[in-house]
């Protein structure tokens, strides 16, 4: 199923993209799409024989907003370094274990809403990711089989970085990685049945038209089901929270001088095969 929730921030309601791409209304069925319902077995099959049935609603999408396909998330895991491709782009080690480093919920916004350049950044990044959403509480996962089994599905995640301020300000990345409007999200929760191979994904990101990522998640470094185990290992997962799991190689950071970081007024798209499409207009914050 492709779940997404559509209407202006704050009111969103659950959806539906039906096989025939047409938007269904949920929210006679489910009051929302969140950790809780994601958890919620019996919830998810009266979505699907709802569908099936064809008793959903249509919803009007000419001019309607989508938001973040997940509410109340409680927190955003990321991923650094996790593409062969990336890492040998930006000069740096392979590494042995994967790198997590945390974004704020806060930092999530719809898939075309505006993300903003913050005030003073000369080094504002893009960076297209596979997000993992979790499904079950997990913690202390003993296998990838087990880890796979917590996912309750897939997205497009945009980790939008400032480089000087994860970098070269001192401290941690969060810095540059917490920022207003850094990770749009969406356009769909893809749920997990759709995706037998999250390593089989294409990814691709635009600015300004110009292609900048071509990548396959066949390059990370440690795949989806190995970050989910590893992660579960340090910190307990809840139904609802995100993975962003890192990004392929094309970044303005791995560019040579001068680098073609973003200004206000760029416009990045990025997709992820079967996952949707993000378009997002950079204004200053």
């Amino acid at each position: 199923m492709k779940l997404l929730r559509v209407g202006t921030t704050g009111a969103e309601r659950p959806a539906l993209l039906d096989a025939e791409g047409v938007l269904r209304d949920l929210s006679g069925v489910v009051p929302d799409i969140d950790g809780a319902l994601l958890a919620d077995d019996a919830a998810l099959g009266r979505i699907r024989t709802a569908a099936e049935a064809g008793e959903l609603p249509v919803l009007d999408a000419d001019g309607l907003r989508v938001g973040p396909p997940v509410a109340r998330i409680g927190k955003v895991v990321c991923i650094g370094l996790n593409y062969h491709d990336h890492a040998k782009e930006t000069g740096a080690e392979p590494p042995a274990e994967p790198v997590i480093f945390f974004k704020a919920a806060d930092t999530v916004v719809g898939p075309h809403d505006t993300v903003l350049v913050p005030r003073g950044s000369v080094k504002t990044d893009w960076e297209v990711e596979l997000a993992v959403v979790i499904g079950r509480t997990a913690r202390y996962l003993g296998s990838q089989e087990e880890a796979l089994a917590h996912v309750a599905g897939y997205a497009v995640a945009h980790d939008v970085s400032e480089r000087e301020f994860q970098i070269e300000r001192g401290g941690t990345w969060d810095k540059g990685k917490n920022c207003e409007t850094f990770n749009p999200l969406g356009p769909w929760l893809v749920t997990a049945d759709e995706v037998p191979d999250p390593q089989g994904l294409g990814l691709k990101l635009w600015v300004n038209g110009e292609l900048r990522q071509d990548g396959s998640t066949s390059d990370q470094i440690f795949p989806v089901a190995e970050v989910v185990r590893y992660v579960s290992q340090f910190m307990t997962l809840y139904p609802g929270d995100v993975i962003n799991t890192g990004t392929p190689a094309g970044v303005a950071l791995g560019m040579p001088e001068p680098k073609p970081f973003l200004r206000a007024g760029d416009v990045v798209e990025l997709e992820i095969e079967g996952l949707g499409r993000q378009r997002q207009e950079f204004k200053p914050a």
